[in-house]
């Protein structure tokens, strides 16, 4: 008997089940991944492009040019690492155009995507949290772009430093240079404010990840 859709996602070997799934238009399995890896790509997305809005989009066009292009993935890297790669050649083709054309200002004020809280916690340690990981998230916003794309794989995603280097195209030994001098930058901009922090920045799920899983899928026809 074939395994089902949630038991390929459970499966991290199971990738090119999962993909022949897809391509035999099977919903369950187009949902399956987009859920699986939303964060994931949300996260490197927002690391690149530093916009919440433009990162979701980002996300969404780069499932819709992943899935037109589902038959190329042969199972060489993670399904996970093929469709990061999408993720950041999408963003930084949009980063490209926008500097060909009018330049966008950052805006500081821009909203971040609040990381999930329990409700039943103290509402002054819930604002405090909530203070903290958006000085992180502007830090992370403010390191250069060689250093935040490493921060963001590395530290907020939690990929290995091998899992980096292949997703950048860069040698092991140059992401582990970076990512101390990222660290460094990121120390000097916090350590007078807040001191060490547990990084847990960039979420991407209930709500956002579901309208964004249901705007691919329309987009696929398979609603």
């Amino acid at each position: 008997m074939p395994a089902t859709a949630h038991e390929v996602a459970e499966n991290p070997s199971g990738d090119l089940l999962l993909v022949h799934r897809a391509l035999a238009r099977e919903a369950d399995a187009f949902r399956v991944i987009i859920k699986r890896y939303n964060q994931r790509l949300y996260r490197i997305a927002r690391g690149v492009v530093r916009n919440d809005a433009e990162a979701e989009d980002v996300v969404q066009e780069a499932y819709v040019r992943a899935f037109a292009n589902l038959a190329a993935f042969r199972g060489d890297s993670s399904l996970a690492t093929w469709l990061s790669r999408i993720v950041i050649n999408e963003a930084l083709g949009r980063l490209r155009k926008r500097r060909h054309t009018v330049a966008m200002p950052d805006n500081p004020e821009a909203r971040i995507i609040p990381f999930p809280l329990n409700p039943s916690d103290d509402p002054e340690r819930t604002m405090a949290q909530r203070q903290i990981l958006t000085l992180v998230e502007r830090a992370t916003d403010s390191l250069p772009d060689i250093y935040r794309m490493v921060f963001v794989a590395r530290v907020i995603e939690g990929l290995s430093m091998e899992e980096t280097a292949d997703l950048l195209g860069v040698r092991p030994e140059t992401v582990k240079t970076r990512l101390h001098r990222a660290r460094a930058l990121l120390r000097k901009a916090l350590d007078d404010e807040i001191g060490p922090v547990l990084l847990d920045a960039f979420p991407f799920a209930g709500r956002r990840c579901e309208r964004l899983t249901q705007a691919v899928m329309g987009r696929l026809g398979l609603e």
